[in-house]
């Protein structure tokens, strides 16, 4: 659990009387609770749901209110869960199967993308998979290696699955009741270092829609496009740049798959530059595939393409150790300079101020 003088309040949306200050983590905690209390066919489980830490606190008492049928820990097999889930799918349920750590998913890849993402086709429409994976990203606190990894553009491979990474509270609810309330499996990846971020979220159930990018900060110099907790790092990068003159105009595609390219390529189209800055390795992720299809869209019609470049985890296994792991990820200065190079030119140097936040506040651990 976080303590009240970790929760941060940098990036959030102006107030109204139907909504108010919440944490990403409760926000996913409410989106369970309303759509329990909506549909009985809803259920929640896996590896330690029922601790009493509660996923940092994202299920605390839900199994006292919807009781051990509907909100339960499983053992620590990964494959036979996944199994488990599915079927439940498939027999008219809607689970949602919390797997703690995205790197064990690799686990259970039969039963995802050989099982829950093809029988809606192979069944011709007759069957539905309405299972909801959520797949967390560590990071600090000495994750390493095995407990950190991003793996989403494994994921964006596979026909039949949706892939989301919310960013902020107010999406982080509106997509989860979306992919809850979806007919075939949604991957929703959730990282740890956004579940202390405060944001302004409606008391009432909504949907955001899947498949929808939203421009979080309008500019005309750069297209920042960035991915889950990158997010919050292109936002502090557009202070920076703020400072020289730039404006940046930062998209979150909340969605990886379905990809809105449209509302990019509009705004690629505006500002004449594009840095995607993804919160994973950059071969044959999801920035190659956001660049790519970028590129064809201006290719095609004869227009002057754009400057584009990408930023992303160094292409080496994360280091435990805190410097060389400060050093793997991209952060709101590198973003910074890497813009600033690409319009100004390569040969500019420039001392950022210092006066800006740039560190992160880190996962405590170990879960």
């Amino acid at each position: 659990m976080y303590t009240q003088a970790e929760r941060q309040k940098e990036f959030v949306d102006a107030p109204s009387s139907d909504v108010r200050l919440i944490r990403y983590v409760d926000a996913l905690r409410e989106a369970f609770e309303q759509e329990m209390e909506r549909d009985p066919k809803v259920f929640l489980f896996g590896l330690d749901v029922d601790d009493h830490k509660g996923i940092q606190g994202s299920t605390l008492g839900l199994q006292e209110k919807f009781g051990k049928d509907r909100v339960f820990g499983t053992p620590l097999s990964e494959d036979a869960m996944t199994g488990v889930a599915i079927g439940a799918a498939m027999a008219g349920l809607r689970p949602i199967h919390v797997h703690i750590r995205m790197d064990f998913m690799l686990l259970c890849m039969n039963q995802l993308v050989n099982m829950a993402a093809k029988s809606h086709y192979m069944y011709n429409g007759q069957v539905s998979v309405p299972l909801v994976v959520r797949a967390m990203i560590g990071r600090s606190w000495g994750q390493g290696g095995q407990h950190s990894q991003a793996l989403h553009a494994l994921f964006m491979h596979i026909p039949g699955l949706k892939i989301v990474a919310p960013s902020n509270a107010n999406d982080a609810k509106g997509c989860m009741i979306a992919a809850i309330r979806d007919n075939n499996p949604v991957i929703f990846i959730e990282h740890r270092l956004l579940y202390a971020v405060d944001g302004y979220v409606p008391y009432q159930s909504y949907e955001v829609p899947l498949g929808k990018a939203r421009i979080l900060q309008e500019g005309d110099d750069v297209t920042i496009v960035a991915v889950s907790h990158m997010v919050m790092e292109a936002l502090r990068a557009r202070k920076h740049l703020e400072t020289a003159g730039i404006y940046a105009e930062i998209i979150d595609p909340i969605s990886l798959w379905p990809l809105d390219i449209n509302t990019i390529v509009e705004s690629v189209r505006k500002t004449g530059h594009l840095l995607i800055v993804d919160n994973a390795w950059l071969t044959c992720g999801a920035s190659s595939e956001i660049l790519t299809q970028v590129y064809e869209a201006c290719s095609q019609t004869g227009e002057s393409l754009p400057k584009m470049a990408r930023m992303g985890f160094a292409f080496t296994t994360c280091p435990t150790t805190k410097p060389l792991e400060n050093a793997y990820y991209p952060n709101s200065r590198t973003i910074a300079a890497k813009v600033y190079q690409m319009i100004k030119g390569h040969d500019q140097h420039w001392d950022l101020p210092v006066d800006i936040k740039t560190e992160i506040d880190a996962f405590k651990g170990p879960f």
